[in-house]
């Protein structure tokens, strides 16, 4: 009987200790704890299931309290008193409420603020509050200096506005924010009009007045007359605003006139063509990039008779006709240059060597046809293909192989018209 009376009791308290141990075990580790029954519990272990439940309210409120801490809710509702669980991190919330407005104070500029007990963060922070001090302090000074700049730059505006008023350029200031003209030198009416008032004859006006940051470059504008303007533009702050100045020039008669020395520097000025100057720089380019075209290098037979015979009048008369036969079978894109009294090139862009060969064919057949009674009409010519998978050439290597070709052409040509020729 005391045996079994004495394993019952050991029953008991082994279920009762589980129990407990299970409920504390969810209390710690469990998402979803499972309240204890305490009448679950024999009457000795009630009391301390009752302990247990009121630590589970504990550890449920340090929980959601921590969990609102964590996602910056400072002001959320605060645990019991008696939940010690939670000193700590009520301290915690105090100190962080507090750094809250140490941070609103330095926003609003009070950089003597500190904070001590932190440790590394108090380093820190301390040491971010000094540098914004003297941030503020340099910035003050950035501000009084800039400030005594716009005096002076006021002083300068005023001076240069008595000197360039009395500039032949145009010198038109336009405020970038507005994009309006404040200045131009070139008024309406007197002397002392509205500095503003421009006189708007300038077609690209609107160009300048919209004139981007960026774009502070000298440029050339055309205007709808086709007369040619130089225009620098550079910023400026003007009346303490930051502007754009454009100083325009018409350069139109220079500019015409390097097109007429250009002309003549790259023009042959009989036939109009291009000129050995021209035709070398441009095929030292062309052998450089690698671009494909046939080479055509042709000779006016007979010109060197022509004029003994008949004059040198003629002999203009039949290098135009010459001229004309060939540009008439060419495309505008690709160079015709004389290059010497009746020697002449032609650069025929992505054109392969057959079809150059069948074009002058062509030519010359038409050429032919104008011959008159007293001469024959007549042209020899060879043609080398380059660029592309096409052997490299210097321009001296391709000037021989095109000459060797022509020659031959001549020779046949020669043959043929030797009677008329002689």
């Amino acid at each position: 009987m005391e045996s079994r009376a004495a394993e019952a009791g050991q029953t008991r308290e082994e279920k009762n200790c589980s129990l407990l141990f299970d409920y504390l075990k969810d209390i710690l580790y469990g998402r979803d704890v499972q309240t204890l029954s305490v009448e679950e519990l024999d009457e000795p272990y009630r009391r301390l299931g009752a302990g247990l439940q009121f630590l589970e309210e504990a550890v449920k409120e340090m929980l959601r309290y921590s969990r609102e801490i964590s996602r910056g809710n400072l002001s959320g509702q605060r645990p019991s008193r008696d939940n010690f669980l939670c000193d700590n991190l009520k301290n915690i919330s105090s100190i962080l409420n507090h750094l809250t407005w140490q941070a609103t104070q330095v926003a609003l500029g009070d950089y003597s603020q500190r904070v001590s007990g932190l440790g590394e963060f108090s380093d820190a922070f301390n040491t971010m509050t000094g540098q914004l001090k003297e941030r503020e302090r340099q910035l003050k000074e950035e501000r009084d200096e800039v400030k005594k700049r716009a005096v002076v730059i006021k002083q300068y505006n005023e001076f240069l506005m008595d000197l360039i008023n009395k500039r032949n350029e145009w010198i038109m200031v336009v405020d970038t924010e507005t994009k309006e003209i404040v200045y131009c030198n070139k008024r309406e009416g007197q002397e002392d009009a509205d500095p503003s008032r421009c006189k708007y004859h300038l077609s690209f006006r609107e160009q300048l007045r919209n004139w981007k940051i960026g774009d502070e470059k000298m440029r050339e504008i055309t205007d709808d007359k086709k007369n040619i303007y130089e225009v620098n533009t550079f910023p400026v702050e003007w009346m303490e605003n930051k502007s754009f100045v454009h100083i325009i020039s018409d350069v139109t008669e220079r500019k015409r006139r390097a097109e007429k020395l250009a002309m003549k520097a790259y023009h042959d000025p009989m036939t109009g063509l291009r000129n050995r100057f021209y035709y070398e720089e441009r095929m030292n380019k062309i052998l450089e990039s690698g671009e494909e075209a046939a080479f055509c290098f042709l000779d006016l037979d007979g010109l060197k008779t022509v004029n003994d015979q008949f004059g040198h009048l003629e002999g203009d008369r039949y290098i135009q006709s010459f001229v004309s036969v060939i540009q008439k079978n060419i495309r505008s894109s690709d160079e015709f240059a004389r290059i010497g009294g009746d020697e002449f090139a032609l650069i025929l862009y992505r054109c392969e060597g057959q079809l150059a060969l069948k074009k002058l064919s062509q030519a010359h057949h038409e050429f032919s046809e104008k011959s008159s009674g007293d001469y024959v009409s007549s042209f020899s010519y060879g043609v080398v293909e380059i660029g592309g998978s096409a052997v490299r050439y210097s321009l001296e290597e391709l000037t021989r192989l095109a000459d060797e070709q022509m020659y031959l052409c001549k020779r046949r040509n020669k043959e043929k018209y030797h009677i008329q020729m002689r």
